[in-house]
């Protein structure tokens, strides 16, 4: 079978046939299995550099002879989203750059890359705002913490909210990131008025020192369990039962969610891990990544020891192309045989937010189903 690609390698390469078939085509160019990443311009060398777990991460695009083309076709399994820059070597010198053919980019607290989407993936629909979604409403509010000193967090609230009512209650770690870059905010305004998971109050929290706050820090456990959550329910009618409680995060968000429940067992009835930092070791007391992996070594090492309940529904998701899915796809059985209801994914993305972002309607709406899909439980 042919490629795209081929109407350059074997036909006409004068500057008006490459315009015509740069203008004619999207990229980078999906052909069944197949994604060819084009670039144009003067350089030495042209590389793809991506994220994706266990191929290699540099792959060098080859120049069309006679043309300033340049050009690499990989084989992309169908439903792949991945993430990606080009790095262009001129005078020996290397810069990485957004795909300047391909407008689609995904922004994280690092600034940006190039997406490509291989056959039978698409964006969902409720990730844009709906005109007709009524939208609940952000807020900024402070705490006097005896833990951590002053500290702010965020609060949605959603649009049909009364106070006559009681609401379940979301903790997001890292909410903020989870709004600017995983359109969190108008994903909970879709999925609530579509009444796909119930009316919700979330607590978007954030850490100066996420990496060793965030690692099984029992301070950080104590401020969301005993200051944070008892302030929430003083300000707003949240419901005490723990089926309505509800932690999430990503990365070393979804560790700080695990490790609070595991300290605070049966206060937390739902769980959303997305791309759990799980590491543990088999052998020893140290693992390949690193210092600031210790106490989650410990944590994780511990639970697989003795197992336990720490909520009722636990929510695991995680890309196939990061390196953390061994990780996660060892902790779920562990989950599983104390009992819990344990929700497992995967999917054909890495660690980033839109992995995490297109994986939230189906957690949220399993963990606190809406009016719509109680109907149909």
């Amino acid at each position: 079978m042919s490629l795209p690609i081929d109407a350059l390698l074997y036909g006409p390469k004068a500057r008006e046939d490459i315009d015509a078939f740069i203008a004619a085509n999207t990229f980078p160019i999906v052909s069944g299995p197949n994604c060819t990443f084009m670039w144009r311009g003067d350089a030495q060398a042209v590389h793809l550099k991506h994220w994706v777990f266990g191929l290699e991460r540099s792959q060098q695009l080859s120049r069309i002879d006679g043309t300033d083309v340049w050009h690499l076709t990989l084989q992309l399994p169908p439903g792949s989203r991945v993430e990606y820059k080009l790095e262009v070597v001129r005078h020996g010198h290397g810069e990485w750059i957004q795909d300047p053919l391909n407008p689609n980019l995904a922004r994280d607290p690092f600034g940006a890359n190039s997406v490509a989407h291989s056959r039978g993936y698409t964006v969902p629909t409720w990730i844009h705002p709906d005109p007709t979604a009524a939208r609940g409403h952000l807020d900024e509010i402070w705490i006097d913490s005896q833990t951590f000193g002053r500290r702010g967090f965020g609060l949605y609230i959603p649009a049909r909210f009364q106070r006559s009512r009681s609401y379940p209650v979301v903790i997001a770690h890292d909410g903020h990131d989870y709004v600017r870059y995983a359109s969190f905010s108008t994903v909970l305004d879709n999925l609530i008025d579509r009444l796909e998971i119930a009316d919700t109050i979330v607590v978007l929290t954030s850490s100066p020192d996420r990496l060793n706050e965030y690692a099984d820090d029992e301070r950080h456990a104590k401020f969301i369990t005993e200051e944070l959550v008892p302030y929430v329910e003083r300000l707003l009618p949240i419901s005490t039962e723990p089926q309505n409680r509800c932690l999430m995060g990503a990365s070393f968000g979804a560790v700080a969610s695990m490790s609070t429940a595991y300290r605070y067992p049966g206060f937390y009835g739902r769980l959303l891990l997305q791309s759990g930092s799980f590491a543990f070791t088999d052998i020893g007391d140290r693992n390949h990544r690193g210092p600031l992996f210790d106490r989650i070594v410990q944590m994780i090492n511990r639970y697989r020891a003795e197992p336990m309940v720490i909520a009722e529904k636990v929510y695991v998701s995680v890309g196939m192309y990061e390196s953390l899915i061994y990780e996660n796809r060892t902790l779920v059985p562990v989950l599983k045989s104390t009992g819990m209801d344990v929700r497992y994914v995967e999917a054909r993305d890495g660690h980033n937010w839109e992995n995490w972002r297109d994986r939230l309607r189906d957690g949220l709406s399993w963990l606190l189903p809406g009016p719509f899909l109680h109907v149909y439980e």
